[in-house]
């Protein structure tokens, strides 16, 4: 039983991109490919850790190695993309990204064999079974166990605001949701996942994965799937709330927010400023707005008082933290929105090819 460390937090500013995609056909629609692709060839040699599964067989999980210098963030996603593209093409695969991808039926599906996930299946049932979510997460390195803890709890009031920005999953199971983000509510239905409650210091969290591994209620520290979380492995604060992206640009902008607060938060927790103590009701409803109405949303602000748009939101934590990208996101057309409009407009196949991912 692995548990995590203090001494893991050591450097701040460093980043990680962990992204999740689908396996698709050549018509785009999901495959079972990540058998050939995880274990059949040997990776290729600009991602020599290589991917790895996710739950289902059409699912893969690629991510970029430590980041020194967050401007590079884009070169390296790149890379890792375009590496996954290929190693795919080879033998006959296409990936795509989304948050759930529109053509994906569950019961149609097989599950991965590896046994972490065989196991999962069997503990959770039904709502592991049905988990064919993808999404998109975002690791800040953070030089102190301590602030660590108090930067993820101050991110869980961004949670919902980074959600409703990637909102690009109103498509589940092969019906419209009405949704901008299913995926966060089929996602959801797993235990330890959504915004978790407040810690009070490192040694609090520690008991709190301790527990969990010691009563067998998971069987790993990835099995706390929250929103946000101190990683106790890599040393970093990791944000999990958004939705998979197609493109590249998207993911960026929202890596390079994730830093820019958790960068901000750490200066400001060395300032001494204390923690505010945010309802976990008042979280949750914001989570929902989210998940219903994605760039539309307006969130309830921290002391409860009144609402702020998505947009407000957008324009003061850009002026404030001097980054542009989830500007240009929100300014845009979402991913949600665009999915319904190439659906109805179009037809699903459309809008299967338009999901995948070009190098």
């Amino acid at each position: 039983m692995e548990l995590g460390s203090r001494d893991a937090f050591t450097r701040t500013g460093t980043l990680g991109i962990e992204e999740e995609f689908f396996v698709v056909d050549a018509n785009g629609h999901p495959t079972s490919g990540t058998d050939d692709l995880v274990y059949d060839r040997d990776p290729p040699a600009a991602v020599p850790e290589g991917f790895d599964h996710e739950l289902f067989k059409c699912t893969i999980e690629a991510q970029t190695p430590l980041i020194e210098d967050p401007s590079d963030a884009g070169d390296e996603l790149r890379t890792v993309r375009e590496a996954l593209v290929d190693h795919a093409a080879a033998d006959g695969y296409r990936i795509a990204a989304a948050g759930l991808h529109p053509a994906a039926r569950w019961r149609e599906l097989d599950h991965a064999q590896k046994p972490r996930y065989r196991s999962q299946l069997d503990r959770i049932q039904y709502p592991q079974h049905r988990n064919t979510t993808a999404g998109l997460h975002v690791h800040v390195g953070v030089g102190d166990a301590d602030r660590a803890v108090w930067i993820a709890n101050r991110l869980r009031w961004y949670c919902p605001v980074l959600l409703a920005l990637s909102a690009n999953s109103p498509f589940w199971n092969g019906h419209e949701t009405g949704l901008a983000s299913a995926r966060a509510t089929v996602f959801e239905n797993l235990p330890n996942t959504g915004i978790p409650g407040a810690f009070d210091d490192f040694e609090a969290f520690n008991r709190f994965e301790r527990r969990m591994l010691e009563t067998g209620s998971i069987e790993d520290r990835g099995e706390l799937w929250f929103d946000v979380r101190p990683h106790t492995g890599h040393g970093t604060v990791e944000v999990r709330a958004p939705d998979a992206q197609r493109d590249p640009e998207r993911t960026v902008a929202f890596a390079e927010f994730v830093h820019a607060l958790v960068v901000d938060l750490a200066e400001r927790h060395a300032d001494g400023e204390s923690r505010p103590r945010l309802r976990r009701e008042l979280l949750d409803e914001n989570k929902w707005r989210a998940v219903r109405h994605g760039h539309d949303a307006s969130f309830v602000t921290r002391d409860g008082a009144e609402t702020v748009s998505l947009g407000e939101v957008v324009d003061r934590e850009c002026d404030r933290l001097g980054v542009d990208g989830i500007r240009d996101i929100y300014e845009a057309e979402s991913g949600s929105e665009r999915q319904r409009r190439i659906r109805e407009t179009d037809g699903l196949d459309a809008l299967c090819a338009d999901l995948v991912v070009r190098p």
